[in-house]
């Protein structure tokens, strides 16, 4: 069964020198900043980052995260992380693909799993607040289930 999309945002980056190791190859804990900087856009492009959601009373630790590499960023590639929100309920699950800009080439695949924390008494939600719901939903590519 194919999973449903919510909606997908694109950020570009340019692998910089502090990144790579003596081979000129991004060091592999280097790919969890870019996912990072991509998720970052997203959020802010939906009025919802990480101070707003402290704003709302919730904190969104990371509670699982895979990586695939498939070939390795080198230092100076344009690189592009495409992100599928896939889950927006229970969690925020994303999918990232991570592309070299110019050939399109498929570097690395990953996905994140944040959940809700409440910061009042620290008890994880087991379903999204409705000001996030709401957020997302004002992303333009917003799609409904």
């Amino acid at each position: 069964m194919k999973k449903h999309i919510y909606c997908r945002h694109s950020f570009e980056i340019e692998v910089q020198f502090f990144d790579v190791d003596a081979m000129h190859i991004v060091w592999h804990g280097n790919y969890v900043k870019y996912l990072e900087t991509a998720r970052c856009a997203f959020l802010s492009a939906i009025g919802y980052d990480y101070n707003e959601m402290a704003r709302q009373g919730y904190s969104w630790p990371i509670v699982q995260m895979n990586l695939k590499y498939i070939r390795p960023a080198r230092f100076g590639q344009k690189i592009r992380v495409d992100m599928d929100i896939v889950e927006i309920e229970s969690c925020l699950r994303i999918d990232y693909t991570i592309y070299d800009v110019e050939t399109n080439e498929k570097l690395t695949r990953a996905s994140t799993t944040q959940a809700a924390v409440s910061l009042s008494d620290g008890l994880m939600q087991f379903q999204t607040p409705g000001s996030w719901l709401e957020a997302v939903k004002r992303h333009p590519t917003f799609q409904a289930v």
